[in-house]
């Protein structure tokens, strides 16, 4: 299954979930002894390791980090090659001055906005998928 590719489809069908917890995004050099289900992405870029992982991981390991998030998850099957949902959700999102900082996985789109903006994110996102494009 490759996913869906058209947005009217994905706007009306994205079916928001708030993720309960709170996460962070740390940066490391190596791979701390952590196992792979507790962490919520990783990505290797020159400058180090950036993870997402829970807060409350962040803080045993001693991990610094700025950002305390609440995760999203878009329920819709979203194609990695679908045009203009990011741009919808995030134009949405940018209208109530609501940050928002983006993964796609092969399923779904997961997003990362400020944990005081969850409530609003929520809000805005129901309001975009009931009115479409």
């Amino acid at each position: 299954m490759t996913g869906e590719k058209d947005l009217k489809i994905l706007l009306q069908s994205m079916k928001p979930e708030l993720n309960e917890g709170e996460y962070v995004f740390c940066t490391v050099e190596k791979l701390p002894e952590i196992e792979l289900k507790e962490i919520v992405c990783f990505f290797k870029e020159k400058e180090g390791i950036t993870l997402i992982i829970r807060k409350e991981l962040a803080d045993q390991l001693n991990l610094s980090y700025g950002f305390i998030a609440s995760w999203i998850t878009l329920k819709i099957h979203s194609s990695l090659e679908a045009v203009g949902l990011t741009a919808a959700f995030s134009k949405a999102l940018t209208s109530k001055n609501i940050s928002c900082n983006v993964v796609a996985g092969y399923f779904h789109e997961h997003i990362f906005v400020a944990t005081k903006d969850a409530e609003a994110a929520m809000k805005e996102l129901h309001r975009l998928s009931e009115e479409g494009i």
